[in-house]
Parts: structure tokens; sequence; C-alpha cells
């Protein structure tokens, strides 16, 4: 098809705000899926997406509508995967930017509209759930006018669930949006951006790709320029949903690519596909390795399941290749994995795909994030966990990672959230207005955010505020190392990494929540935080006492010592050679610290 006939463009919004489900509507109105076939979230491929109502893997489709071939891609919303909407950003010269008539703009609309204007978008605004009795069109109008400054009449009020006015969408698309650009070299070598890529069992791993230039026919041989690996195109075509084969992909369009390749390490998002004959002198932009910055360990409840959590976690790093994991070892919970993750949400999708898909239980560590080490030698490490951290005297400098983060929020709820900023260690760096939402940018040490930040923040504005984030960089700060000690025994899996000037309130909180899990014994049971060999916070779990005295018939005072002495030393003998057993629930009350 000519390129003038073609038009590319993706749906941005925040989470919720119904961009599935214009999809849906769009599909149908354009007759790519037949009424029997449709369900809601078409899309949304996962049992898990459908629960949560959130998109997690992208999908892209192709619709035909008066003569003009439109290619959508449907993309997440979180801001865990904010690299996957920017490639697929990069690969579309539209964005339909929706914001929900009942909540306005929030957060990652935001995020996602600064994704869309840095990399030069067509943007047509639109306003869902206008059939809803607590709708304010003409409030989100006025903040949307404020946010773009388009004129109020250029925003389409829409229904996505009635169907109202999506055909508006598609006809403003097809009149304003722009067509995919002419490249105008007489041989132009083959460019194309991949912007998602999965495992399927049977066939491979599948890309979906964008041609910027040239063409990929069937059966030619592929090269992926970032990874430098080779691979086949054994079949290639657009979705509609369902893989439709074409001989070849030309300029302009978006489609799929089944591979030969075995993994999608071989070929990440964002890296340029080109053929193996003629290959390009030049990558596309933008590309980037998508480093992990949350880590925990993830551990079998009983040891016999290892096996298969490592293979478990093995075939679901085969589609995602944002995982990275490797063996640990930890005394108490045996062998496990320590898995390094994009952020919180999709640590979360991990975890119940591994206890669903995979029928696992497991125990999870304290989650973390990386720090850059200096030692006195000038030797730099980076380590992923608190136990990695080596002597406290060896260390010069210790880095932390800091994020960038925005909150939007109703204008009178601004004192309780800057003073949860400020609990964080965080500190707030602008305050702005868009109409009635007032918007916070703050600075925050990631490991403070990692916890319960997102629930607090949600009780303090009564579930109105929404916040998103973005790595910053690395600062030294004073942190220290705060280990807990059972019966005067280190736990490596409890360890964690902290503010000097938190260590202490943080060590008393732990102790006294351990207390509560780790069940009595017959003796006397230490739970001790330290720094280093300083003990900063103890708390005591009594023994239990059996009555020995209950025998003796007589009130005799000595009789009655004699007997109590003998158990007091009993029990010190059995402290010395007792053996606590820590149940897994004391790893979740690190977890939730509320």
């Amino acid at each position: 098809m000519e390129l003038e006939k073609i038009r590319n463009f993706c749906i941005i919004a925040h989470i919720d705000h119904g961009k599935s489900t214009i999809a849906d509507r769009m599909m149908e109105l354009t007759g790519t899926v037949s009424t029997r076939e449709m369900k809601s979230q078409l899309l949304d491929s996962m049992d898990l997406e459908r629960e949560k109502g959130i998109t997690i893997k992208l999908a892209p489709v192709q619709m035909q509508w008066k003569g003009f071939q439109l290619n959508l891609i449907d993309t997440p919303g979180h801001v865990d995967f904010s690299y996957e909407v920017s490639r697929s950003l990069q690969a579309v010269e539209t964005a339909v930017l929706v914001v929900d008539a009942t909540q306005g703009i929030q957060a990652q609309t935001l995020a996602n509209v600064y994704l869309a204007l840095e990399q030069d978008l067509y943007i047509i605004p639109v306003i869902n759930k206008v059939d809803l009795p607590a709708a304010d069109v003409e409030k989100v109008t006025a903040q949307i006018v404020n946010l773009l400054g388009c004129k109020p009449e250029d925003i389409i009020p829409v229904s996505a669930k009635t169907g109202y006015n999506i055909d508006k969408i598609l006809d403003r698309i097809i009149e304003t949006a722009p067509s995919p650009r002419k490249e105008t070299s007489h041989n132009p070598e083959t460019k194309a951006l991949i912007f998602d890529s999965y495992f399927d069992d049977y066939r491979g791993v599948v890309l979906y790709v964008r041609i910027f230039e040239g063409q990929i026919p069937k059966n030619s041989e592929i090269r992926m320029m970032a990874t430098k690996t080779n691979g086949l195109a054994l079949e290639v075509g657009a979705l509609t949903p369902k893989m439709t084969p074409h001989d070849s992909l030309n300029e302009g369009e978006i489609g799929y690519i089944v591979t030969n390749l075995k993994t999608t390490r071989e070929a990440k998002v964002g890296d340029t596909v080109t053929l193996a004959k003629t290959p390009s002198a030049e990558p596309l932009p933008g590309y980037k390795n998508v480093l992990p910055f949350v880590y925990a360990g993830f551990f079998p409840v009983s040891n016999d399941q290892y096996q298969d959590l490592k293979d478990a976690v093995e075939k679901l790093a085969m589609s995602d290749s944002a995982i990275v994991f490797e063996p640990e070892n930890s005394p108490v919970l045996g062998f496990g994995l320590r898995i390094g993750f994009l952020g919180l949400l999709h640590m979360d999708i991990i975890r119940e795909r591994l206890e669903r898909e995979f029928n696992l239980d497991l125990v999870i560590t304290n989650p973390s994030t990386n720090y850059e080490v200096t030692l006195n030698d000038g030797t730099d490490l980076n380590i992923r966990s608190a136990a990695d951290l080596p002597d406290q005297s060896l260390v010069a400098e210790i880095r932390e990672p800091w994020v960038k983060g925005e909150i939007i929020l109703p204008q009178n709820m601004i004192g309780g959230v800057l003073n949860l900023i400020n609990e964080k260690r965080g500190h707030q760096t602008n305050l702005s207005y868009i109409e009635d939402r007032a918007v916070i940018d703050f600075d925050a040490p990631m490991a403070n955010l990692l916890t319960d930040f997102y629930d607090q923040l949600k009780s303090v504005t009564s579930g109105y505020a929404s916040f998103n984030y973005e790595l910053a960089n690395y600062r030294p700060e004073d942190l220290v190392r705060l280990d807990f000690l059972v019966a005067g025994n280190r736990m490596d899996a409890l360890s964690l990494m902290c503010h000097r000037s938190e260590a202490d309130a943080l060590g008393r909180e732990i102790t006294k929540k351990l207390k509560e899990v780790i069940p009595r014994q017959n003796f006397e049971v230490a739970l001790q935080a330290a720094i280093g060999a300083k003990i900063i916070a103890r708390e005591t779990i009594g023994a239990y006492r059996k009555d020995v005295t209950v025998k003796i018939h007589t009130g005799d005072r000595d009789r009655k010592a004699k007997l109590l002495d003998k158990q007091k030393k009993g029990k010190a003998r059995m402290k010395r050679f007792g053996k606590i057993d820590i149940p897994s629930e004391a790893f979740t009350v690190m977890l939730k610290r509320d």
C-alpha cells in the first residue's frame, strides 16, 4: 500500500482511563473483529491483565477504514514499562491522548504526553467516559487546553463503553494525522525498529516491528544491530489481531516477524533490524539496555521445588529480556534466586505468574535496589543486596540511586504529601498547577520508595493522587548495613541497607514485628538489630514455662526454689543448643512496614 494511505498511531493514557476499551470499539467499528469473536480488552491476552484491568504487554493491530490502513499499538500505561512505551511512540507518527472525564489529568498522562512531545508526535486529545454521571467534561477540557495549548473544539468527547464518537477519532486520524515519511535515497538500506518481542513455545521469538526504510521479505536473513545476532525471518505479516502472513513487510508498515531465535535476549526492544546481505551502516536512535533496579530474593517454601523455580524463571526470561537472575543461598531459606525487575509492579506480575502458571509456593525477601560501592583501594563494586556489602572498614563511599518523581493531586492535599516526601528523605523541587490540580516534582532515594510509599500516598490523599517516577542518578550518602540477629545468629536474608539517620527507628520497628511472628521457644530468644558490632535495638521473646512446682503439696519455699533453680539451669543449657525455626511470615513483615 502507498505511504499516503497508511496511518500509524498509538493510544496513550493513565492506567484505567479506557485505552484498551477504545481499541476494542475501533476493531468492532472497522470490522477487524467480528461481533462473535469480540470480548472486552481483546488485546490483553493474559488472565492477569484482565483481572487487574491493566495492559502489561503491548499489542499492535492493523485495521482498514475508508480505504486507509490504520496500524494501532495499544501501549501499557504503567511507569515500570515506560521504556516500552517510548519505543512504541517511536514507531508511530500520531498519539491519541485519552483522559478520563471523571478523573482528569493524572501523573501517567503527563509522563506519556512528555514522551510523545519528545518524539515529536501529532497528538489527538480525547475525553473518555463522558456518559458517566460523575463526568465533568468542562473541567477536564480546561485541563487539556492548559496542558497542550489546543482549542476546546479540537478535543473529541467519546464513550468507549457505548461506542459514542469513536468514528470521529478514526476520521480525524485519516484527515489530519501525518502519513509515514518517504525516504529520499534511491537504494534505501532496510531499517526496522523492534518495539516488542516475545517467545512463543512453538515458533520461537516473534518480533513486532515498524519498517522505517526498505522492506523485509519472507525467508530473508536478518541482523539485530545492537546484539549483533543474525536470524531468519521465517514468516512476516500483519496482526489483525490474528497473525496474517504476507510476502514482505514494506516501508511505513507495522507487523510481525517470526524468527528462528531462541530467546528475546538476542532481539531486545529498541534494537534495529536490518538485512544481513545489505546491512545498514547506522542503527535507529534511542536504543538503550534496560537495567533492572529492584532486586528481590525468591525462595521456594520447600527446597525440592528449587529446580522447578529455576526452570520457571528461565522460561519467563525467554520472553521478558528485562528479567535478570542469579542463584542465591541463604542459611534460613535454603536455595533460591535473586531476580532483578524494572519496578514493583513488574515484580508483582512475575510473582503472580510464577505462583499461578507454575504452581510454586514462594517466600520473597525484602526488595532492595542496587548500590555502587567504592572501596578504600579504589575498586568499584555494584551490590544488589545488603548481604553482599563488604566490611564497613574497607568501604570509602556508597552511592544509592535517586529518582525524579512527579505527583499529581487535588490542591487541598499538598501539605500531607509534602510531609510524606520529607519522611522518605526526599525534597520537593517544584510545585506547579494545572487548573485545580497541583503537580509536585521531587527527588527521593529509590530505596525509600520501594516498600510502601505508594500505599501511604494513597491513604494520605484518599486515593486521589497519582505518581510517576524515573531514575535520576546515583548519589553518595551515609548508608549503613542493618543486620538482624536471632538468638545471636546473624540472618543475612533479613539484612537491609538504610541511611544512618533512619537505622535506629527501623531497627526498633522491625525487631518488634519479628517478636510477633517468630514463635516462642522453650528458652528465651533475643532479637537484636545491629550496625556492625554495635547493637542498636533489642526485643526478647520470653520462654514457655512449665510449672515445675505443681508436684509439691507443701508450701516449702526452699524446695520450690531448688526446683526452679534446676529448671533455670536446664533452660540455660537448652538455650545454648537451641535452634530456632523462622517462619516465612518474618520475611513478609519486611515488605509491608505499615
